[in-house]
């Protein structure tokens, strides 16, 4: 029996993937719920899982864009498994063809060499030497090889001279998870009126309870005490207090939102990914924190779903762990706003009168001025610091064993 596979939806709204990759070479036996491609979809890279046992052809191609329900390969079941594939090392090597002799073209004839081969006429030197052009990079026309005024007037002066180095490059196609992040990235730049907006935030009160509750945290919960719990915290509170950073632009309506789904960028294998952590206003540290690192190792693994990745009401997004110290991050469409972390440095700050050195984080959110006006997006950033300078009376109800459920 012939068994057609054809490609499943890998969520609402998607209506073709590409070919990836085969993980399968067409002939090959294949076990059942084997993977044997990988699909790229215009929100994520999912394993194609073989439905049956049986030896498979291929119907596409790698980098084929094929339609939703579109059959990309056959699988005979009836066609016995075998008993095991031959060593690749133990079989007979193919003797080497020699390569058919072919005549060589005739070469032209060289230029008679004399004193005169190289050297550059008056005129022609007066013209080089108005353009920079050493005489040794001219190939002369003239008798013998002399440096005509048509050859100066026709040199280029060099912007370089080559090293013998490498120059080679290569081309590889985008994938469809590449071209439709770029393409949202681009629309988000083109068509909302993104304006960002910076802070500072003295990170020592955080500083200070991690180090002095995250091991205790992290024995009891098996999950460290990250500062992506207290950012997602204080988005929250903001959110709660600026209701309009919650909100999106539906045609000529403005759509708010009564819960707060935080979308997290994440780097994975395929690029940037951003998983959704769902009503994160009901959540603890400890229920941010371990949503966190389910949701970073799924994207990592390539094991995340479309529809984790789907929705969010606003976006978080730590350049810091590569070192940035402050960028504008761009909005996440359809929402209309985001937050940037960045790198903590030690820098100078005044305190009480006096300077100190303190953990500094630079802080920025871009927002869509259509729905966000100046005085919210600064009032939204300025609660945000507010909370991660005091955390324990913000945060924590001023009650920190109870909030980190020690």
């Amino acid at each position: 029996m012939i068994l057609e596979m054809k490609v499943p939806s890998p969520g609402e709204s998607i209506t073709e993937v590409e070919i990836a990759e085969w993980l399968v070479e067409d002939g090959d036996y294949v076990e059942k719920d084997q993977a044997i491609a990988e699909v790229d979809s215009d929100k994520a890279t999912l394993e194609l899982p073989a439905e049956v046992s049986g030896t498979i052809t291929l119907k596409a191609e790698e980098g084929d864009a094929v339609a939703v329900g579109a059959v990309v390969c056959l699988i005979d079941t009836s066609a016995a498994k075998p008993e095991g594939a031959a060593d690749a090392s133990s079989a007979p090597k193919e003797e080497k063809k020699e390569a058919p002799k072919t005549e060589k073209a005739p070469q032209p004839a060289k230029a008679k060499e004399t004193y005169a081969s190289g050297v550059p006429s008056p005129a022609a030197k007066k013209i080089l030497d108005e353009k920079g052009v050493d005489s040794t990079s001219v190939s002369g026309s003239g008798r013998d090889g002399r440096i005509t005024k048509e050859d100066a007037v026709n040199a280029v002066p060099s912007m370089g001279t080559p090293t013998g180095g490498n120059r080679g490059e290569t081309r590889s196609k985008l994938s469809m998870l590449r071209r439709k992040v770029a393409e949202r990235l681009v629309s988000a730049k083109n068509e909302t009126a993104m304006l960002t907006t910076f802070n500072e935030v003295d990170m020592s009160a955080i500083f200070e309870l991690r180090k002095k509750y995250k091991e205790d945290f992290k024995s009891k919960h098996g999950v460290g005490l990250g500062f992506m719990s207290f950012f997602t915290k204080a988005v929250v509170r903001a959110l709660e207090m600026y209701p309009a950073v919650n909100s999106m632009i539906d045609g000529k309506e403005m759509v708010s939102y009564d819960f707060c789904d935080i979308s997290i960028a994440v780097s994975g294998p395929k690029g940037l990914m951003v998983p959704v952590i769902r009503n994160a206003e009901n959540l603890t540290f400890r229920g941010v924190e371990a949503e966190v690192k389910r949701l970073a190792l799924r994207a990592r693994d390539g094991a995340i779903t479309v529809d984790e990745m789907t929705g969010g009401t606003f976006t978080i997004t730590n350049g810091g762990v590569f070192g940035s110290m402050l960028s504008t991050p761009i909005i996440n469409p359809p929402q209309s706003a985001i937050l940037g972390m960045h790198n903590i440095v030690e820098r100078p700050i005044a305190r009480d009168g006096a300077v100190a050195i303190a953990p500094i984080m630079y802080v920025a959110v871009s927002y869509d001025h259509r729905i966000i006006d100046g005085k919210e997006s600064v009032g939204f950033l300025v609660a945000i610091k507010e909370a991660l300078e005091n955390p324990e009376e913000l945060l924590m109800d001023n009650n920190v064993k109870k909030a980190l459920e020690m």
